[in-house]
This record gives structure tokens, C-alpha cells and sequence, in this order.
């Protein structure tokens, strides 16, 4: 059908058919019109109608150009349940991309710049999601470039190279030989030190380390002595301080009334195996008599050995 007026231009082709209770249309317009504004305005519309009991269904394409407020505008509109679009040189039927139910399928998708209020992954639970306030949720993340954050909390991280904490830092626990230190009094009898202390240090560190022993002070005593003629004289008690390291004597030293000193720095290498040192504190009167000696307690430091930032010139 054919249409020709002072405002439009137009043709129309309509092919039907009606079985029983369907019947299907398809109608190709044609349109060229001029509006109030003596705008002209083109349109092109094909419509495919299939109607069953009752309900109708559709689908069509409509492409125009008009004028909106001065200014010309083309429009090329789709109309169906399911929108496909298939290229005929990739061999099979699999679509471009395919809109359905309100939704858009893609498989491969290359954006220059991407403005989206959500992006979510697909799987149940999502194994990623990007919420609209900014958070980012991902199971797994493989980041090679750098991070930075205001607040947080990790869980099972490793820290292969250099950490620089300029703040404060405050741990519950910190497993390693950074310092740790022991002590104990040595064993006394009454008025006199006598017995042995053993310091076990295990080697379960990978790297070096020292054991520092701060002076540890011991001495002996003298007293004064009146015989039956009221004569005055003296005698010493003698404190006697051993020390060995795995079985080998390192120091061994007695003092009477002078204050005797033992101090030192051993080094722990890894791998060596366990260091063992024993202490051991002796005291003698003379003729046998009770002593009177006296000892500090021992207090052992192990850390991790280092000369990082130190120069002894």
C-alpha cells in the first residue's frame, strides 16, 4: 500500500496468515513525513506479529531520523524477548553477544574505559564483587604493583624482603630470637653459695646468634678470730666460680675477700647444635670451718647476632 499526502510519504507491505486459533503478520513501513516545524522526518519499521490464543507476541526494528529541539537525531531501536548478533565468518552459530531478560551476554568484551556502578563475577558465592561505596572483595589476588592502605587486617602473611614500620608496632607473640633472657639464683646452703646451674639454648634459628652473661659477682669473706690469750687473726672463706661450655672450661676462678667478676659474649652459630653451659659455685672455709660466701644471680641474654647500622672504628 501506497500513501501520498502534502505531509507524508508512505508504503506499506503486510503479509498474513491466520490458522485456527494463530495467526501471523509481517508488516514492512515506510515513512517519509514532515512534522509542525516543516521538519521532515524519515522512518523505517518491519514488525513480525505471531498471535496465539489470544496473546500477541512481538518482534521489530525501527531506525528514524528526526529533528529533537532543533537539533537532527537518528535511532535505530530492536524489539524482542531475545536479542542475538551472530558473524557469519566465525564458522558456527555462536553469537557476539546475546539480551535477554534485562541482561547482556558477552564472552569477549574490550573496553577503553568502563563506567559501572557494581561488577560482580559469576559463581555462587562471586569469587570477586566491586560494591558502589568501594569495596572490593576477592578470594584471591595476585598484586605486582604497590598498595597502599589506611587501615586493615591480614591474616597468614609472609614478608619476604625489607619491612619499614614507621609507626608503632605491637605484637602478642614474636616467635624468633630477637632478645631472650633468663635468670636464676645461684643454690645457697645457710650461710654459703654451693651448687650448679645448666643453660640449655636449643639451635632452632635459622641465623646467628650471641649469648651475652652480664657480670655475674662473687667472693668470699674474712673473719676475725680471738684464741684463748685474746690474740687476734683471721681467716678467709674461699668462693670458687666454674664455667664450662659444652664440657669445655672457659673459666674457673676463687676469691676470698676480694670481689671476683665473670662476664662474657659467646657466639651461637646456626646449625652448631645446642649450647650448654654450666655454672658452678663452690665455697671452703679455712681449718674447715663454715663459710660466709655470697654470689649475684645469673642472667643469661640470647639475641639475634647482627652488625646492621653499628661501625667500631
Amino acid at each position: 500500500k501506497t500513501t501520498i499526502t502534502e505531509t507524508r510519504n508512505e508504503i506499506t507491505q503486510t503479509v498474513s496468515k491466520t490458522l485456527e486459533d494463530q495467526s501471523a503478520t509481517i508488516q514492512q513501513i515506510q515513512r517519509v513525513q514532515k512534522d509542525t516545524n516543516d521538519d521532515l522526518a524519515a522512518l523505517y519499521m518491519l514488525k513480525v506479529q505471531k498471535t496465539k490464543d489470544g496473546i500477541p507476541y512481538v518482534a521489530g526494528i525501527g531506525a528514524g531520523i528526526e529533528d529533537t529541539d532543533g537539533q537532527p537525531l537518528s535511532n535505530i531501536l530492536l524489539l524482542a524477548d531475545r536479542i542475538a548478533m551472530i558473524n557469519p565468518e566465525s564458522g558456527n552459530s555462536t553469537p557476539l553477544f546475546v539480551a535477554q531478560g534485562n541482561q547482556l551476554f558477552m564472552n569477549d568484551v574490550f573496553l577503553k574505559r568502563l563506567f559501572a556502578v557494581s561488577i560482580t563475577s559469576s559463581g555462587n558465592p562471586p569469587t570477586f564483587s566491586l560494591t558502589p561505596d568501594g569495596r572490593l572483595t576477592a578470594k584471591n589476588a595476585d598484586i605486582s604493583g604497590s598498595v597502599k592502605a589506611n587501615s586493615g587486617t591480614l591474616n597468614n602473611v609472609t614478608i619476604n624482603e625489607n619491612c619499614q614500620i614507621k609507626g608503632k608496632l605491637s605484637a602478642n607473640q614474636i616467635e624468633g630470637d630477637i632478645v631472650k633472657t633468663v635468670s636464676k639464683s645461684f643454690p645457697r646452703t645457710n650461710s654459703y653459695a654451693s651448687g650448679t646451674i645448666t643453660v640449655r639454648i636449643s639451635d632452632d634459628q635459622k641465623f646467628d646468634r650471641q649469648v651475652m652473661i652480664p657480670p655475674v659477682l662473687f667472693r668470699g669473706g674474712k673473719h676475725e678470730n680471738f684464741n684463748s690469750n685474746n690474740q687476734q687473726s683471721y681467716w678467709y672463706s674461699t668462693c670458687r666460680l666454674r664455667v664450662t661450655r659444652n664440657g669445655q672450661e672457659i673459666f674457673n676462678q676463687s676469691t676470698t675477700d676480694a670481689q671476683g667478676v665473670f662476664s662474657s659474649v659467646i657466639d651461637m652459630p646456626a646449625g652448631q647444635g645446642t649450647l650448654t653451659l654450666t655454672f658452678t659455685v663452690s665455697s671452703s672455709g679455712a681449718n674447715n670451718w663454715t663459710p660466709t660466701t655470697s654470689i649475684s644471680d645469673l642472667l643469661v641474654v640470647v639475641m639475634k647476632k647482627s652488625t646492621a647500622g653499628i661501625s667500631i672504628s
